[in-house]
């Protein structure tokens, strides 16, 4: 990925007395797409992760073609916060992304307002499985194709929808995960995805 680093919060930040809506977001996608690192960069409190230091145990268990650099592993969920308003508050969780832990999904998903698929062109084949969770599901969500310097080639996001399979009517954006005002955006794309579904919504009610 590019040389930006993540614009990370330098202490906790209390929550309003007045706060009185929590909406849940969840994040997920294929093992080491980023999501920690998108939770971690967004929050404005220090994010709680249960990563652990990946070992010989998980060899020929967990896929790691194209992240073999990568040393530690989320294990059950990440967790951030950020407030919207002095009344609303954006609850962030990550999903682990490796397939023994898919089964802790399908929890996670309740309650969730909406969701963000993070994709890593390298290994787009890892994206299918999110996809259809949330489609089963019936959750609304946008994908955000987390751009890595090492991709063999840069696909536009056109070709990856198309490889997707997926309909105009899902956002989909780029980001860079470690960049604050990038993973904003992808999550400003996802409320304004949602409140255009409501607003659709009402309007044949």
């Amino acid at each position: 990925m590019g040389s930006a680093a993540s614009e990370l919060p330098t202490r906790r930040a209390p929550l309003a007395d007045v706060a009185e809506t929590g909406l849940k977001i969840v994040i997920v996608g294929g093992f080491g797409v980023g999501k920690t690192t998108l939770v971690r960069s967004v929050s404005e409190i220090r994010p709680l992760n249960t990563e652990e230091v990946m070992t010989q145990a998980g060899v020929g268990v967990d896929e790691t073609t194209g992240v073999r650099a990568k040393t530690t592993t989320t294990v059950a969920f990440d967790f951030g916060r950020i407030s919207l308003n002095e009344r609303t508050v954006l609850y962030l969780f990550g999903a682990p992304g490796q397939e023994r832990f898919w089964f802790l999904w399908d929890r996670l998903f309740s309650g969730t307002l909406g969701a963000v698929v993070l994709v890593d062109t390298r290994r787009m084949d890892d994206s299918w499985y999110a996809i259809d969770r949330l489609e089963h599901h019936g959750t609304p969500f946008v994908v955000a194709v987390n751009r890595f310097d090492d991709e063999p080639v840069r696909h536009s996001l056109d070709e990856i929808r198309q490889a997707l399979a997926l309909g105009a009517h899902v956002p989909m954006v780029d980001c860079d995960a470690r960049v604050r005002a990038s993973g904003k955006h992808v999550l400003i794309t996802l409320v304004d995805h949602l409140y255009e579904l409501a607003l659709a919504r009402e309007a044949t009610s």
